[in-house]
């Protein structure tokens, strides 16, 4: 193996510019970054050069949602299964979800995640600490500089990870001093909706229902609630997976990001999908919060934008096709999407949706920045060579025989994209390069500086 890379003729994408650069990988480090040649008093003894041969160059991508179903869900995904699918899309660091079984609510379970990461995770991870209604002493037992956040399920959750206590929540709002990752959605007005759809169809609910049943409404009144609550007890919150227009109006993009208490996050299939499209792809896009309108993923494009959502991810959540197949109540919701992030988001930018510099700046940097990620999510001297070769004009469409999920399948099958990952680096090791997967290497965990 080669003690490090010199990557010739990138053309790299960097805080909002895009230049032409060479880039020197030692070790796990970015060593230098310039035109020409490294200076000579950097020993090039046992680097391997990589010409990049006017492949886009970019920082690795940092989910801040996943679900990659360990422990006690491996029939659907493994953190070994899902790592390996992330790092062939791009995606270097993940932040992942408490609600396996059991719920990552005490820390003794939240670091036998860690240790099982640490032994089969090929990208850089971060697990959330789950809230429940009784659970704050561990809360406030969490480590800033070690824990990526704490998550809470203001709607629709899995077993008691469901905070629905308005007590408990003021509580947590008002003691909690780390970030704190919120679902939103208002279940009692679900609840309506659900008898509403029974009375018409039975148990035989059309899956175009879903956005009914897990209406705007439901969205916007349980969001509204969470910002209400963190202006009055001044809390960081950062509100996931928006799926509405109207939610957008709790967000601003007066302020930098590093002053901001209240963020927000949008997920690629919010961005791609609308309630047309469940015509033609029925279950597989049923998600929570519900794929909504035309004009809703129109209104979150443009949030994206102009920088009143912060970040981009995937909220990657695999279950398998048989599940996906029952009836609607039956059917589980979430689709995988960690190996097609990125080469649907640079299709978005072919078609003007977005800029190749902006996708950089909401899935590299921002979640850096917002998360406080040391040494991550960009392109700099001294960081950590976590990096990202991409092939732009490289057409090809998503095929099932290509996707490294456990599950098998995925809701862009039969997408053409016209970007593809060439070669991703974590932590100077090149763990993807051009369709094969490097086994031998392994994630850090990721460190925080709030």
């Amino acid at each position: 193996m080669p003690s490090g890379y010199l990557i010739r003729n990138a053309r790299i994408i960097n805080e909002d510019v895009q230049s032409a650069s060479n880039v020197l990988v030692v070790g796990d480090t970015i060593s230098w970054i310039g035109t020409g040649n490294p200076p000579e008093t950097i020993d090039l003894k046992g680097i391997e050069t990589i010409d990049a041969d006017g492949c886009w160059l970019i920082p690795g991508a940092i989910d801040d949602q996943v679900h990659f179903r360990e422990p006690g869900l491996t029939h659907k995904g493994r953190l070994y299964s899902e790592s390996r699918a992330a790092v062939a899309g791009g995606i270097t660091s993940f932040m992942e979800m408490p609600n396996t079984k059991p719920g990552a609510v005490t820390h003794a379970l939240l670091e036998e995640k860690y240790a099982l990461a640490a032994e089969h995770s090929i990208a850089n991870y971060s697990f959330y600490l789950g809230a429940t209604n009784n659970n704050l002493h561990e809360v406030m037992r969490t480590d800033p500089s070690k824990v990526c956040g704490i998550k809470v399920f203001m709607g629709s959750s899995t077993g008691d990870l469901l905070v629905d206590d308005r007590t408990a929540l003021n509580e947590l709002f008002r003691e909690c001093k780390m970030l704190i990752a919120l679902h939103c959605e208002d279940d009692q007005l679900i609840a309506q909706n659900v008898l509403e759809a029974k009375r018409q169809f039975g148990a035989q609910i059309p899956i175009n229902w879903h956005p009914r049943i897990r209406s705007a409404e439901a969205c916007l009144n349980s969001s509204s609630y969470a910002v209400a609550l963190a202006h009055k007890h001044n809390t960081r919150i950062h509100i996931l997976h928006i799926s509405t227009a109207e939610e957008l109006k709790l967000f601003t993009n007066q302020i930098p990001l590093n002053q901001k208490r209240i963020t927000a996050e949008a997920c690629v299939h919010h961005l791609w999908f609308s309630d047309a499209d469940y015509a033609s792809k029925g279950s597989l896009i049923k998600w929570n919060p519900a794929i909504k309108t035309a004009a809703d993923r129109e209104a979150i494009r443009q949030a994206v934008v102009d920088g009143r959502i912060d970040v981009l991810a995937t909220d990657h959540a695999p279950h398998t096709l048989e599940e996906k197949a029952n009836t609607y109540f039956d059917c589980p919701s979430g689709a995988p999407l960690v190996q097609e992030a990125l080469p649907a988001l640079f299709e978005l930018a072919r078609k003007g949706v977005m800029s190749p510099e902006l996708i950089v700046r909401r899935y590299c940097h921002a979640p850096a920045e917002l998360f406080g990620i040391e040494r991550r999510g960009f392109i700099r001297e001294g960081y950590f060579a976590d990096l990202v070769l991409l092939r732009p004009d490289k057409a090809y469409t998503v095929k099932r025989e290509q996707l490294l999920y456990k599950c098998g399948w995925s809701p862009l099958e039969g997408e053409t994209f016209h970007t593809r990952v060439e070669k991703t680096f974590v932590n100077g090791n090149l763990v993807y390069n051009q369709g094969k997967i490097n086994e031998q290497t392994r994630g850090s965990r990721l460190s925080f500086k709030r």
